[in-house]
């Protein structure tokens, strides 16, 4: 794998190596499972063996047999629990599907027990005898099964709130002189993180604390407070380390509460690790999707008339969608736009936010169009990009705060030798290989949440960063330290940084590529906060005059003007003049158009995000360009993808070292949604049949050979205090359609259903 370098004039940050890479590679970083309890009793969980239906009865009497047994909980005698609304309905629950609260199945892996030992060992053998008697009901399991329900999306789920349009499609499509009519599948996938879905909980008196991995630990002290109805003050919820959420813990789950209630009820510390098939069940997942795309434009190629028909699954019981038609109606310039989104229900568990929920089933349907358009149009595929290229977007003629997306292509395509390309397709081999190039845009929107940061300054340069982020893998403590250090101008070294933990100042889901915008822009605010008590304290002081015009906003004071600046400051003289030996600064920031309640939300664990498309005046995204060289041999029909290349604009780039990372395993991940992962599902039964790390196929390094990143520098003064868009949903998306537009040039075969197997060609 390589990586381009940076320029040193780019709007970039320094390399800095990881903050806690040395507590992750001696095993010092601490996870949700790993936190010591005293004399604690081990869960296990029983699940459901039908997706629709009834418990008739347990039997019981082999389980309770077990050695080490301390209890078994069911439906007839779990802690009842409040109900909680959905995530994306404006409450805390990753589903309303509330386990152990009557005997009803409504899916597949359902938790319907809670076995309590002694040991794990015992709780899972005790757990393994436990018997059920079902009634069952035929289940509907996906699209085409008998008994599902189809409604548009619009008006069931509070997170869609538009099917955006413009203009008159159907006329301008019929008038169009080149058309493209296609649709396009894409299947459920799992998120499958290297560290399970654990909880441990344990009572002090009338406080809980909660060690789980948790992409929200404001959203989950605040929700679990609510199913248990207590006080949310008497929760805390800790994890200092995440590994891996990729959306699948960024909602409160339906295994917490449970787990919070029977160790009240017992008076003992809890410990539960779920499996890893239970995983796919007791949490969320990517849902499968259906897409119809007609594309109308001139023979120059210019974009006419564009329509996007999504339809999505999702549970009986929660209409959760991703409706990612807010994007693809935005990319390119077009002047007619019609959209539609729908939710099929059927009986699985609630899908959820997976690494750019919306973006990579979406745009692989667009960005794949696009190619069908430009080899019928016979047009370079970038060039037809070109054309349609825009710097406002159509839906509501909004600018782009910035735009880079053709200047990521022309990157891409230097370095990965497009120019070399031999447009007919079957036109390149190598021997008995196929070879084919292919290309697609990506993009994600750059959305921020309120956030709050504490920020200590001693004397000695010492200084420590407080703010309930979270450690998900990409890096945050790393660019929290950096961000500190340059404000105050201390030596990296010298900064501690105290994250994951509900007792700091709140901080926003680690989720919709917020969390660096958001959570940099507060500790920068709080770093100038201490900036400007030094400068005060070391210039002449504010007249009467600079704090009344600061006051009503006509202009800063001197103090607060060499707060935000780069100037230099004397910490050791600014303390002597202060005549002390610390500084201690709290602050609350939330970005421009947050609604006014931002910060009573934030301390309640509510998500109030902004940007992307909503922004009033303007609109916010982040962009690249991705190339893959496909090989497919003409005998085996094996595909290969020996090279891909990106090239990726997000405003300030804070760490390039830990945004290549981020980069390169979103491209990876994105060639695995094309060609590797997809949730096997057993139509009659509506059970997910590869549930495990042996059938669910992901990437090894022999899948993904040579991986290229680069980055351009953006500079963008539009979003926020850090200029820094959200990148960690950035690569992955595209990805998908790239792999299938050079099997398409390879081959001459269009495939429009993912995963593309070996299977699917035909040479």
């Amino acid at each position: 794998m390589t990586v381009a370098a940076p320029d040193p004039k780019a709007n970039m940050g320094q390399p800095a190596p990881r903050y806690d890479a040395a507590a992750k590679v001696t095993g010092r970083a601490t996870y949700g499972s790993d936190m010591p309890l005293d004399n604690p009793a081990y869960a296990f969980l029983v699940t459901s063996a039908i997706a629709r239906g009834r418990i008739n009865s347990f039997d019981l009497d082999d389980a309770r047999h077990v050695r080490g047994v301390i209890d078994i909980v069911t439906h007839e005698n779990a802690p009842k629990l409040k109900e909680s609304k959905l995530f994306s309905n404006g409450g805390y629950a990753g589903t309303t599907i509330q386990p152990l609260k009557s005997a009803d199945i409504a899916h597949d892996g359902e938790i319907i027990a809670v076995v309590v030992a002694e040991s794990y060992e015992a709780a899972r053998e005790a757990a393994n005898r436990v018997k059920v008697s079902y009634s069952a009901i035929a289940p509907s399991a996906s699209f085409d099964s008998p008994g599902t329900t189809k409604a548009a999306a619009k008006g069931q789920n509070a997170q869609f709130k538009e099917d955006p349009q413009v203009g008159d499609f159907a006329k301008a499509f019929e008038e169009a002189e080149v058309k493209i009519t296609a649709s396009y599948d894409t299947p459920t996938q799992h998120h499958n993180p290297m560290e399970l879905f654990s909880t441990s909980c344990a009572w002090m008196g009338d406080n809980l604390v909660i060690y789980e991995p948790s992409q929200y630990v404001y959203g989950l002290k605040n929700g679990v407070a609510e199913q248990l109805g207590i006080d949310a003050d008497k929760v805390r919820v800790v994890n200092p380390y995440v590994g891996g959420g990729f959306g699948s813990r960024g909602s409160m789950t339906p295994r917490t509460a449970i787990i919070a209630g029977i160790a009240k009820r017992l008076n003992r510390p809890i410990k539960l690790v779920p499996t890893r098939d239970q995983g796919f069940t007791i949490a969320t997942y990517r849902a499968e999707t259906r897409h119809e795309i007609k594309l109308g434009a001139g023979r120059d190629g210019k974009l006419v008339a564009l329509r996007h028909e999504g339809a999505e699954v999702s549970s009986r019981a929660d209409a959760y969608c991703v409706g990612g038609t807010k994007t693809t109606t935005r990319l390119y310039a077009c002047p007619n736009v019609d959209s539609l989104v729908s939710i099929v229900r059927a009986d699985r568990n609630t899908p959820g936010f997976m690494r750019s929920p919306p973006e990579v089933p979406y745009l692989f349907a667009l960005e794949s169009a696009m190619d069908e358009l430009a080899v019928k149009l016979n047009m370079d595929p970038i060039e037809l990009r070109r054309i349609n290229d825009t710097t406002n977007e159509p839906i509501g003629g909004k600018p782009y705060t910035t735009r880079s997306l053709m200047a990521c292509f022309d990157e891409a395509a230097k370095a990965f030798g497009w120019g070399q390309r031999s447009a007919a397709p079957k036109s390149m081999s190598d021997g008995d290989w196929l070879i084919g190039y292919g290309c697609a845009a990506t993009c994600y929107p750059t959305q921020m949440g309120p956030a709050a940061a504490r920020v200590r300054l001693q004397r000695d340069g010492r200084t420590r960063v407080e703010i309930a982020g979270h450690e998900i893998g990409t890096g945050a403590y790393t660019i929290l330290a950096q961000t500190a250090a340059e404000r105050l101008g201390v030596p990296l070294e010298k900064v501690a940084v105290f994250i994951g933990d509900s007792d700091l100042p709140p901080g926003p889901v680690a989720g919709g590529s917020n969390s660096t915008a958001s959570t940099c822009s507060a500790v920068m605010m709080v770093c100038d906060q201490i900036r400007q008590r030094l400068f005060k304290a070391v210039m002449p002081g504010d007249t009467l005059t600079d704090k009344a015009k600061e006051t009503i906003g006509l202009s800063q004071a001197p103090t607060t003007q060499a707060a935000r600046s780069d100037r230099p400051l004397d910490i050791e003289k600014a303390f002597d003049a202060l005549g002390a030996g610390v500084v201690e600064e709290y602050g609350e920031w939330k970005p421009e158009g947050a609604p006014l309640d931002s910060f009573k939300a934030m301390h309640s664990g509510h998500v109030r995000l902004v940007g992307g498309a909503a922004m009033k005046d303007k609109i916010a995204y982040a962009f690249g360009a991705e190339f893959v060289e496909v090989r497919v041999n003409r005998y085996t029909h094996e595909i290969r993808a020996p090279r891909l290349v990106g090239a990726f604009a997000a405003g300030r780039i804070m760490n390039p070292r830990t945004t290549r990372s981020q980069l390169m395993g979103g491209l990876i991940w994105g060639m695995s949604s094309a060609l590797l992962e997809a949730t096997e599902i057993d139509e009659r039964t509506a059970r997910y049949v590869n549930d495990n790390f042996a059938d669910y196929l992901v990437p090894v390094n022999a899948d993904v050979p040579g991986v290229e990143v680069i980055l351009l520098s953006e500079q963008d003064d539009h979003i926020n205090p850090a200029g820094a868009k959200g990148l960690g949903e950035l690569a992955n998306v595209g990805t998908n359609a790239a792999i299938c537009n050079a099997i398409h040039h390879a081959t001459g075969q269009r495939i429009r259903k993912l995963p593309v197997r070996l299977e699917n060609i035909e040479v």
